[in-house]
């Protein structure tokens, strides 16, 4: 299931989205940043390190992927795709 709308508020640091059922998700730049799906964040978290994020790295691009999206960091990362449901789940 993917959303509505997806709208990106740099001002705010905040990724927003609409789902289906009605549910409004915000979720912070960083903490998606802290939590990037893609296979070198894993691998740094399974060793049970934490990836260090600047508090002010910000979403700059959002490019949609099918089953995901796609985003592309201020700090230049842009590997990692959250699926649809990785970001239904996210808290």
């Amino acid at each position: 299931m993917s959303p509505l709308t997806i709208g990106n508020s740099r001002d705010k640091g905040q990724l927003r989205l609409s789902w289906p059922d009605g549910r409004e998700q915000r979720l912070e730049h960083v903490e998606l940043r802290r939590q990037c799906p893609c296979s070198q964040c894993r691998a740094f978290r399974l060793q049970g390190l934490t990836v260090q994020v600047d508090a002010r790295v910000r979403v700059v691009e959002v490019n949609a992927q099918g089953y995901g999206v796609q985003l592309v960091f201020s700090d230049g990362h842009e590997r990692g795709i959250f699926p649809w449901a990785y970001l239904a789940g996210f808290s």
